[in-house]
This record gives structure tokens, sequence and C-alpha cells, in this order.
């Protein structure tokens, strides 16, 4: 039987026949005459020989009886591929029902060897991921950042040009790393350009494009969608990226993402990506200042919709949020309850398979993300594909993302303000007062330093056609040094107990130093870690590194080359690196801040255990950054709403006033240094 570590072979090189060699170690698979495409046939014999002469391994391919490929086979093999049309979900659900429905690893193997030749890559990777993530066999495998195998979504393409210059010259183990340039997609008079650190950092917009792999929202095996508060993960995840970025504009003396509710306006801001599509051979298509979306009538995609349909599922929407329920395709309502209403909602925007009326509800937020991505071309009069927004891995580049999303929020609030305020009851837990809450870091107490920081990202698994070897490329991203949280605890009830700590944090003042009223205030908290803690009698100190954080995941497990990985996957060795890349990255953990300081509130809530806990096993690799992506094959670990005790109204104007016994608060202020470290290690 093949090793399942073979199918990684197949995110090498991704646009290189399966024939060639594959991987450092120089693996081929060896295929049957019958797989090889018409360009090739008359070769075959030729092509095995000279790829599997020098190669350490030979991977027989099994013979086996092909599926019906016509569906996916449909997508151009050099087009782009977007989750959020239509077309292509219907695609690439056949596509991941045939590798789900493959009997072994074996079988698997030969699907993919067949359809790697023939299926467009992007597509590919995207299915196979899917499944690799959600069958029983390849359990334990962890697929390579997509920042290895489609570095083109993710950096300037002048990186590339030098990558294979150096990749073609200069021997293995001599290689100096290539220099990705940063803030280069606009000059400094663009005011937008003040965020784009965040925008274009390829960690974050690898977190976007992970999120969506491991929560897709077609498939015919219902069980791969229908994952634990699927819809209330989406509402929550994304309303942490908007409160995220407001506090980012903030620091930068940017106003809060105005909402795009009005879909007949002229969309202000222009974008110009500066990427291109190694497998479309063509540049990413900019959205000039003022555009507007239109009616879409694109035969190639089988899209036509106009405006006014966006408009009556978002009337509709509102309608079900004002009635507090939902109508089936029967008829019949069902209402939003306090505990499933945000899921339904949240599955409802999304338009996944589990949306409980998509006809009548429509594809709101998959189509603001598709009119907006074809606003240069809507009816393909210029033979034009999509724009960034059409892409989950590069869609948070562009400025109007923020401003779609925030107005999706603004539509999810409508249903929270309509629920009971938390009691004081609710909210306590008697006997438990947190006395104190600080943070220590290298700025002092309350001082949380940032800075940029250079690391390295390997571009040989992705640079096609090109001699083997790794080639490096250094970027600049937002960093800050690590700190520790100080909480001090008094526990009066006479016995152990056992808390959830939740760490939030805020800005005090908007972009003109103005205080923010706490209404808007709350809905800015960002959740930095929430974990189990042993509370013992009388007086305790619990001390927890920012390191430990449910929300993130580290710098390793976001960029580290899956080559360098120890042991086989599932194995003991393997644990410490597991590649679980669904998570937001640690380095953008806090804010940016200023460098004067920006002043931010740090909040702590210790709830009673007995009320959250969801009880099951999370013993295992990826369930360390739970807040934003949950755990794979469990339940949310929380059974309180995300985002509480702040995600519904307060009838207070001051935080002060809100806070029970059982929580404290400690203004504290992100300090930036415009300075650039080396990461070390």
């Amino acid at each position: 039987m093949s090793s399942k570590n073979n199918l990684l072979l197949f995110f090498d090189r991704p646009t290189e026949p399966c024939f060639m060699q594959k991987g450092e170690n120089k693996e081929v698979f060896q295929l049957p005459d019958n797989y090889y495409p018409e360009k090739y046939k008359s070769s075959s014999n030729v092509l095995a020989d000279r790829f599997g002469n020098d190669a350490t391994k030979t991977i027989p391919v099994r013979n086996i009886a092909l599926p019906d490929l016509s569906l996916p086979q449909q997508l151009p093999y050099n087009a782009q591929f977007s989750l959020w049309i239509e077309k292509h979900r219907k695609m690439a659900a056949k596509l991941i029902d045939i590798f789900m429905g493959m009997r072994d690893v074996d079988d698997l193997q030969s699907i993919c060897s067949y359809c790697q030749m023939r299926i467009n890559p992007y597509l590919f990777n995207y299915c196979l991921s899917v499944a690799i993530l959600h069958r029983d066999d390849t359990r334990g495998l962890n697929i390579p950042t997509f920042a290895e195998t489609f570095p083109d979504k993710f950096m300037d393409p002048k990186v590339f040009r030098k990558a294979r210059e150096v990749s073609s010259v200069v021997p293995t183990g001599n290689r100096m790393p290539v220099l990705i340039p940063q803030n280069y997609t606009a000059a400094e008079s663009e005011p937008e350009q003040r965020v784009a650190y965040f925008r274009e950092d390829i960690g974050i917009n690898l977190h976007h494009w992970h999120w969506h792999l491991v929560y897709p929202f077609d498939a015919s095996d219902r069980s791969i969608v229908a994952k634990d508060r699927r819809g209330e993960l989406f509402y929550y995840m994304h309303q942490q990226i908007v409160a995220r970025y407001t506090t980012e504009r903030y620091c930068n003396n940017l106003g809060r993402p105005r909402r795009y509710s009005n879909f007949r306006e002229p969309i202000e801001e222009g974008y110009f990506p500066k990427l291109d599509s190694q497998v479309a051979s063509r540049s990413w298509p900019p959205r000039f200042e003022g555009s507007k979306i239109q009616d879409l009538n694109r035969p190639v995609d089988q899209i036509r919709s106009d405006v006014s349909e966006m408009e009556t599922w978002r009337d509709r929407f509102i309608e079900a949020i004002n009635s507090m329920s939902i109508m089936l395709p029967n008829g019949r309502r069902i209402p939003l309850d306090d505990e499933t209403g945000i899921d339904n909602l949240g599955n409802m925007m999304e338009s996944s398979i589990l949306s409980p009326n998509r006809p009548f509800y429509g594809d709101l937020h998959n189509m603001g993300h598709v009119f907006i991505s074809y606003a240069h071309d809507p009816d393909h009069r210029n033979l034009e594909q999509f724009g960034v927004m059409g892409d989950s891995a590069t869609a948070m580049r562009d400025p109007i993302f923020y401003r779609w999303h925030a107005y999706v929020d603004d539509i999810f609030v409508l249903y929270k303000d309509k629920l009971q305020p938390y009691s004081s009851d609710t909210l306590d837990f008697p006997g438990i007062r947190v006395l104190s809450v600080d943070m220590q870091s290298t700025g002092g107490a309350n001082t949380l330093s940032t800075q940029w920081e250079q690391s390295t990202v390997d571009l040989g698994r992705g640079l096609d056609f090109t001699p083997r070897g790794s080639v490096l490329a250094r970027f600049t991203h937002l960093t800050h040094d690590d700190f520790t949280y100080v909480i001090e605890v008094n526990n009066t009830s006479g016995q152990g107990a056992m808390g959830t700590v939740r760490l939030f944090m805020a800005p005090t003042q908007d972009e003109r130093g103005n205080p923010l009223n706490f209404n808007d205030q709350r809905r800015l908290m960002i959740e930095l870690d929430k974990f189990t803690q042993s509370i013992p009698t009388g007086t305790s100190t619990i001390r927890r590194s920012s390191l430990d954080s449910s929300v993130t995941i580290p710098y390793e497990r976001t960029f580290r080359r899956q080559a360098d990985r120890p042991g086989d996957p599932g194995s003991g060795t393997a644990a410490e690196f597991d590649f679980c890349g669904c998570g937001w990255p640690h380095h953008m953990l806090v804010p940016k801040g200023t460098a004067k300081g920006f002043p931010m509130v740090l909040f702590c809530m210790i709830s009673n255990w007995n009320d959250d806990q969801v009880v099951q096993d999370t013993v295992g690799s990826c369930n360390d950054a739970a807040s934003y992506c949950g755990l794979r094959d469990r339940k949310y670990p929380d059974k309180r709403a995300m985002g509480y005790p702040f995600d519904r109204p307060i009838p207070v104007s001051r935080l002060n006033d809100f806070l029970t016994p059982n929580m404290n608060v400690r203004d504290c202020t992100i300090r930036f240094k415009d300075a650039v470290r080396q990461r070390q290690g």
C-alpha cells in the first residue's frame, strides 16, 4: 500500500506534470500509459525514462477505472478559481466528492495522478486539500502552506524573476534571500496605504484562505460542511477581522471603514494589486476609483445576476431579523432564538448548504464578493477574469473587503441587538473576584512594544520549471515583543473552582483622539486569549504568556517549510510541528500602535467553567487556535456565544459601569518603533 505522504508531492511545483521529479528527494510517479495527456502520450516511454533514471524513488500508480470528470474539467486549466462563484463551487463539490469516494490512499493517489495534469491547478489544490483534511485515512497529513505552493498570490511579481535567476545561476546552499518590497502597491500619498501592512500581510491572507479551506460550504457529504456552530464562526471570525482592522485604522489616523451599504454608489477606493497569476499568465485586474458594481452577464462563468437581486436578498435578510423568524421553503417559519439564531443567520449569509432556505435568502455575502470582483468587466467584453475580491487568498488585500464585511457585520448586529442583555447574575461568578489584571513586557508595565520584523518564506516549491532547491524570500511584517498577563484573583467560595479566563483589548479613542462611546467600543473588543484555569481558595496569581494565545498560531505553523517537519505524520516527534494553518498569525496578535503610544484598554473576565464547558476530548493537534477556527472534528470548546460577554447590547454608557466582581480592566499603551529587526531562528 502506498504511503499517504506521497499525496503531499502533488503540492510540489503544482503546474509541473506529476511524471516529473517531485520533492527534494526526486520522487517520480510511474503512470499507466493511459494516464498521460494526449500531448504526452506518444512520448510516454521517453518521458518515464528521462525523469525516472536518476530518481531516488519510483512510486507505482494503480490503474483504476476513472470516474466522470467532465464537470471539474469545465474550468480551463489557466483560469482563476473562486469559491464565491456558484459554477466553480459546483465543480469543486464534484471533485471533492470524487476524492472523498476513493476506496483507499492508493486509489486517491491514482485519481490525483490523472487529475493533476488535466484539472485547473487552483481547483485541484483546493479539492485535494479539503479531502486530506476530511478523510480518515489521511488524518495527520499536513498540507503545505498556500504561500509555498502558489506564492504568486501573495507577493510582488518582480520577486519571481529574481528568484528564477537565483535558482538557475546560484547553487543550492549559496543562495541569498530575495527581498520582497514593503508597501509596493501604492504611494504614500494614498491614505489607505497606511494600513497596507495589515491588508497585504502574508500571514493574514493565509489565515483567511485556510479558514475557508477548513470550512467549505458546498459538498455532497453534508458532514464536511456541517461543523459545529459553523455559521456563528463565520460571523465571529469576520467580525474580529473588522474590529482588528478598525483599530489599525485608528492607529494610523484613519476613520473606521465606511460601510458599503448602497450598492448603487461608486466605490471611492481604487485598488491596484500588483500581482501576477502564474497559472493564468496574466496580471490581476485593478479596480479604478469611482467604479460601480453593475448587473452581471458572464456566460463563461454561468453568472447572470442583477444588482437588484443583492438588494432583494438583503431586504429579506433584514426582514427575517425584524420578525425574528426565518421563512422555510414550505412557507413555514422557524424562530431566530438566542442559541441557534446567529448560527442560522451565518449559514444564510454565506449561503452554505446549511442555509435553511437558500433559494429565498440567496447568496448575499458571496455575490457581494463576485459583483465587486467583476466591477471592471461585468459582461466579459474585455475577456478579463475577476479581481482580488474573488479569491479567498487575496480578498483581504483590498480596502473594499473591510467596507463590505463591516456592512455584513452591521446586519448581524441588527439581530444581536434584539437579544436581551446579559443579567448581572449571568455575568457574575459568585465567590470569584478579579482584583487586578496587568501586562508585563519589555516596554514596561502595561506598555506593549511593536516594530517591523523581516522573516523568510521558501518559494522553491512554487517555482515551476526551474532548477530544484530552496529559494528564500525575505518579507517585512509587523510584530510585537512577547508579554505576560498577570491576573490577581481572590476566591472566597471556600473551595477550589474552575474558571474560563477571557481576555480582550479595545481602543479607547478614535482617529481624532475623541473618546469612544461604550457601544462602539464593545464592538471593537479584540479577543486576545481564552483558557481554562483552576482557582484555589484565597488570593492567587495567574500568569499567562502571550505566546499561548487561543487566537493565534505561531510563525512556524504559518510559514515554516514542511520539508523541515520531523517524524511521520501523527507521530510524537511531529506533534510540535503539526501544520494546522487555521489561526490568526501570532505576529499580528496586537495592533501596531503609535510612536507616542496608542491608548487601549485590557479587559479580563473569569466566568464559571461549569457553565462554559463542553465535554469532549481535545487532546491532539490543531487545538490551540480555537477562538477563530474551532477544533478539528470537535465541538466549539465554549458553550457561550462567540464574543461573550460583548456580543449583546449593554445598557450602560461606560465600560466600568458594566463590570461585575469577576471582571477587571487596565488602561494600557501600544508603542510602535519604526525599526526593522531580523527574525531569529
